[in-house]
């Protein structure tokens, strides 16, 4: 029976028995477990400090040693936050930013809820958020005040500190940038100014805000209003009926709109009261409104399919403007403006001093008028009325200015009979220039039975010219049999029309002779051909000239009778310009980099920017900045063959001495340098070029070997000079050489070659030999030199053909491949059918999938309802095991209670007399007692009888 007894039934002489108090056996039949976790770990606890203790009285020092510790270590992190309080030194007080005396209100310990109260009090507020450490805010100070000092009577101009940190700005203001300037006009707001720091461009937007709308009272203003650049929305309404008639204060809220989303303030808006003038522009009911476009219909408000709202009629005119010239503003941070533009095609930069104050500009005025006609590609007459008021030519009154229908147009005049000739000057690279260098074009029309035309002076312009000069060069085969001095003539029709023909008469004229068409002789009279020696061919002489026109009316202006050959230009040419003015005040530096000189008298420049050819072109500083020289300009760049040279942009040329081993060479000394009487080894380098510093001792070391009288070393930045294409490289440090007589035959430095001094002297002086120059340079070699240059053209003829060849070969390389392409192609649409097949076999299979994976999820969750089912079901088993156990337990112990008791009743029935026998005897003294209203249960009780039953019992 040991597993009824207690825990503490044994002795120990350990802490533990010591603590428990168990140390004496319990009864027998108590069963009470009594691990006692808390008194255990109480006795560690207790164990721990009686070993500190201990070790204390043994070795008093370490406890000695270790309170001194804990003390340094609290005083040095006392000491250190002591420190740390110290370092935070709180921010010095702000003070005023502007003066006493200022016009401006300085808020500068950022009160904001001041200014928000005294703005209610105002019509118009400017608000100038500003940080007192801001340079920018420091330069727009004076601005500020200057704005301020001329309407400080009209606006009310506050400037508030946002950078003080306890002012209520810093706190409910988050801005990224200062200044910030926010306007206000009564409970609308704010406005945003977001334009360049000047206090010109501030007073023209405060006032603009002031007067949103622009009040047009009569035909001339309505014309004004009409003909500028910018575009324009038109508001009629009727004062007469009430002083504010519906809708006006919506279209007022507009406008105030329009300055709020583009502080340029690009959509301008009028108001008409004149019924009269409002039906000049297709305005009949009070509360129309009407958006002005000079090239495409003008639009009226639909306010059936839009609500009228401030909102919509801005968005509605964002959306459907036509922009003629837009103002560039770039804020001189990095910014992709100027490539989003460029990107759009060749751009017209014009830079011009504006004055924003301005009542009147003339020059933009002439630069809207050659806007207009460049895109006045169908003769609008609209156009033309406004374009007649911008030169102030009195016209009649007109009656409407609304879009009429196309009328039928009068057949155009055709020029007269007599003839308009243009020189054209043939590039000497041309295929027939080795016989004609000069031809006379001429344009004539045939009657055909049509009127001609009423002008009394021939004139010829641009497009009619390029496309003579266009046939011109088609036809050139006409003239390869001409060899003489004399005049040959030939006439062909024009590719472009059936009623017109060209002729051109060309002819041979030396190249020797200067100036031939200023001359007051004539063009075709007979000369002397003369041939220039070989010698002079190694002097300075300029790049070939291209083809250009020459057209009278530039020498003569008062021949121009009408602008027929500008206007619609834009619709007839492959280069129309986008047209962008800039403020030469605030952005001359983008001029100097396009070619503007740095001390001009007169900011005004013009240049045109082609990305795609990777060229610009720039007007001569020398012409004034007119409506005659952009015209001209335009005209120049968009013909066929332009006459324009490509703008260089180089360094400025420095004078060296002549004890200078290396010649640095510019854009400007280019020809200079190179086209000299000697051989010239020039280096390509950049300064950004890790390894062209690499290479300087070696070119110091073969300009003093060789000598300088014959030969020159020299290099150029490239980073810094542009030159022409021809003489561009594609990698660097590149070595090109220049030798002596044979400049055409330069010769690059082999790239797989490495650039040590001996590779250098072998490369010149293989390249530099004497045997290959021509021996007799004394007298003129005219039979010579006519030998070699027919000796060249049949070389060049030979290239061609070969290269005619090769391109004959690679066409048919091209169909072949064409060919197995389109194969591939049927092969690709087969895999992609067999794919598209696949896919819907794919899918099919995959819905398929997932039926089966809902059903066996189903089954999945059948299952496993039924597992919990049976999980329930034994764990009722075993709840019933463990009572059935505790139930034999009992019985266990009844049993022996029961046993015992037979035994100690057969022990008295032996020592007891008979009649004391049957009395009940006295109960055990370790027999436990079940209480008195606790029943035995059933079973137990039936066990008991049976067991007690002396048919149960046993010896």
């Amino acid at each position: 029976m040991s597993e009824c007894g207690g825990r503490g039934g044994g002795s120990s002489s350990s802490d533990d028995a010591e603590d428990e108090g168990g140390g004496g056996g319990g009864p027998a039949g108590s069963g009470s477990l009594s691990p006692a976790p808390a008194a255990s770990s109480e006795g560690r606890l207790r164990r721990g400090l009686r070993g500190a203790s201990l070790m204390a009285r043994r070795r008093p020092e370490l406890l000695c040693g270790a309170v001194a510790l804990g003390c340094a270590l609290l005083l040095a992190l006392k000491f250190t936050c002591s420190r740390a309080k110290d370092v935070i030194i709180p921010a010095k007080p702000p003070v005023s930013f502007f003066s006493s005396r200022s016009p401006v209100l300085d808020l500068f310990q950022g009160q904001l809820d001041y200014a928000e109260h005294i703005r209610r009090d105002s019509e118009v507020v400017l608000l100038f958020f500003y940080a007192p450490w801001c340079g920018q805010s420091i330069t727009a100070r004076a601005e500020i005040e200057q704005a301020a000092s001329r309407l400080s009577d009209q606006v009310l101009f506050v400037a508030i500190n946002c950078w003080w940190n306890q002012g209520k700005c810093r706190k409910q203001k988050h801005f990224f940038y200062f200044p910030v300037i926010y306007l206000y006009h009564r409970s609308f707001g704010p406005i945003e100014y977001k334009g360049p720091m000047s206090a010109v461009y501030i007073e023209k937007f405060v006032r603009r805000v002031m007067k949103p709308l622009l009040y047009i009272p009569s035909q001339s203003e309505l014309l004004d209003f009409l003909s500028n650049y910018e575009p324009g929305v038109l508001g009629y309404f009727e004062f007469s009926s009430s002083p504010q008639p519906p809708g006006y204060l919506t279209f007022f809220t507009s406008a105030l709109h329009s300055l709020k989303k583009d502080y340029l303030g690009t959509v301008r808006f009028g108001v008409i009261t004149n019924k009269h003038l409002a039906k000049l522009v297709s305005l009949v009911h009070s509360g129309s409104v009407y958006l002005h476009r000079h090239f495409n219909t003008s639009l009226v408000f639909p306010r059936e399919v839009i609500n009228y709202t401030a909102e919509n009629i801005y968005k509605w005119a964002l959306d459907n403007r036509e922009t003629l010239i837009r103002w560039l503003w770039p804020h001189g941070g990095k910014s992709l403006l100027l490539n989003n533009e460029l990107k759009k095609g060749p751009a017209l930069f014009v830079f011009i001093p504006f004055n924003p104050l301005a009542e009147s500009h003339p020059l933009i005025d002439e630069i809207t008028e050659v806007a207009l006609e460049y895109n006045n590609c169908h003769g609008d007459q609209v156009v033309e009325r406004l374009l007649q008021h911008l030169r102030r030519v009195d016209a009649p009154a007109f009656k409407s200015l609304a879009p009429e229908p196309p009328a039928q147009l009068s057949d155009p005049p055709l020029i007269t009979a007599s003839p308009c000739c243009n020189t054209v000057v043939l590039p000497r690279w041309h295929s027939i220039s080795r016989t004609h260098n000069v031809c006379e074009l001429c344009v004539n029309q045939t009657a055909g039975g049509l009127r001609p035309s009423s002008v009394s002076v021939p004139q010829c312009s641009f497009f009619e010219m390029a496309a003579a000069l266009d046939s011109f060069y088609l036809k050139e085969q006409a003239f390869y049999h001409v060899a003489s001095g004399s005049i040959e003539c030939s006439n062909f029709l024009s590719s472009y029309s059936p009623f017109s023909y060209y002729t051109a008469c060309c002819r041979t004229i030396s190249r020797a002779v200067a100036g031939f068409i200023d001359s007051g002789q004539g063009v075709f009279e007979t000369r002397p051909i003369a041939f220039p020696s070989l010698e002079k061919k190694c002097e300075v002489e300029s790049p070939g000239s291209v083809p250009h026109i020459e057209e009278n009316r530039y020498l003569f202006p008062e021949l121009e009778t009408n602008g027929s050959s500008f206007t619609g230009l834009s619709c007839r040419t492959n280069k129309t310009l986008n047209i962008y003015l800039l403020d030469s005040n605030l952005f001359w530096l983008y001029a100097e980099r396009l070619g503007a000189p740095s001390a001009a008298r007169v900011k005004e420049f013009a240049a045109i920017v082609d990305v795609k050819e990777e060229s610009h072109y720039i007007l001569d500083p020398k012409q004034a900045l007119m409506k005659f020289t952009l015209e001209s300009f335009i005209q120049n760049f968009s013909v066929l063959y332009s006459p324009l040279k490509r703008h260089l942009i180089g360094s400025d040329s420095t004078q060296f001495t002549s004890q200078r081993l290396i010649t640095e060479v510019t854009t400007d000394t280019f020809w200079e340098v190179v086209l000299q009487k000697q051989d010239v080894l020039l280096l390509y380098y950049a300064q950004w070029c890790g390894f062209c510093p690499a290479l300087n001792h070696i070119f110091i070391q073969l300009a003093r070997l060789l000598p300088s009288d014959t030969f020159t070393v020299a290099r150029i930045d490239v980073s810094q000079n542009d030159l022409p294409w021809e003489f561009m490289v594609d990698r660097l440090p590149t070595v090109l050489f220049f030798p002596c007589n044979r400049k055409d035959l330069s010769v690059k430095y082999p790239e797989d070659l490495p650039i040590t001094l001996p590779n250098l002297l072998r490369f010149i002086l293989h390249h530099s030999d004497p045997a290959s120059a021509p021996r007799n340079l004394a007298g003129p070699p005219a039979a010579e030199c006519l030998q070699s240059e027919a000796v060249l053209q049949q070389g060049h003829i030979a290239h061609l053909e070969r290269e005619i060849r090769k391109l004959r070969a690679e066409i048919g390389t091209l169909q072949r491949a064409q060919v197995q392409v389109e194969a591939r192609l049927a092969s690709a649409r087969r895999d992609e059918h067999r794919l598209l097949r696949q896919q819907h076999t794919l899918e099919r299979q995959h819905d398929l999938l997932r039926l089966h994976s809902e059903q066996l999820r189903a089954l999945y969750e059948h299952k496993t309802r039924e597992l919990d089912e049976v999980a329930r079901k034994l764990q009722e088993l075993a709840d019933a095991s463990e009572t059935l156990l505790t139930e034999n337990t009992w019985l266990k112990i009844l049993v022996a209670t029961m046993e015992r008791k037979l035994e100690g009743r057969d022990g008295a029935d032996d020592r007891m007399p008979p009649s004391k026998a049957h009395s009940e005897p006295p109960e055990p003294p370790g027999a436990p007692r079940l209480p008195a209203s606790t029943p035995l249960p059933a079973n137990v009780s039936s066990t008991l009888a049976s067991e007690g039953s002396p048919e149960n019992r046993t010896d």
